[in-house]
């Protein structure tokens, strides 16, 4: 498999997450792949599904949206937006993030980290922590 099928493969994949899709990691990341964002670091595709299931369990309509991507040999790097309803809740919430994604020579991902301020894009939003966060930003710029 080329490096970029693989990397339309995982596109397809992020674009269209469910629940049931969730058992395609095992197609799409070697055994001992590596994973790493701003709340969890992890090997293995059992606890990379973990990850993914965890995130249907805490938010409503999660969904991504792939802006760009870039591909050199077998790094490619995607910028995204990640949109969900907090679980009970209407409001829509978006994250703005990048990932960095690594092929086998097989084309499956062997390492993948997220990029995201989890500051700017989640604790800022959120009622109390929100003023607390803003607050301490304002005190420290220059």
């Amino acid at each position: 498999m080329t490096h970029r099928a693989a990397l339309d493969n995982v596109l397809h994949f992020f674009e269209h997450v469910s629940p049931q899709s969730v058992q395609e990691i095992a197609k799409l990341y070697e055994a001992d792949a590596y994973f790493k964002d701003p709340f969890n670091e992890v090997r293995g595709q059992a606890n990379i599904m973990h990850i993914f299931e965890h995130m249907f369990r805490q938010v409503d309509a999660p969904r991504f949206i792939i802006r760009q991507f870039l591909l050199q040999e077998a790094d490619a790097f995607i910028v995204w937006d990640f949109q969900f309803c907090l679980r009970g809740h209407q409001k829509s919430h978006e994250i703005h993030g990048a990932s960095h994604v690594r092929f086998s020579a097989a084309g499956k991902v062997v390492y993948h980290r997220d990029y995201w301020d989890a500051a700017e894009e989640l604790y800022e939003k959120l009622p109390v922590l929100g003023s607390l966060m803003r607050f301490i930003k304002c005190r420290v710029r220059s």
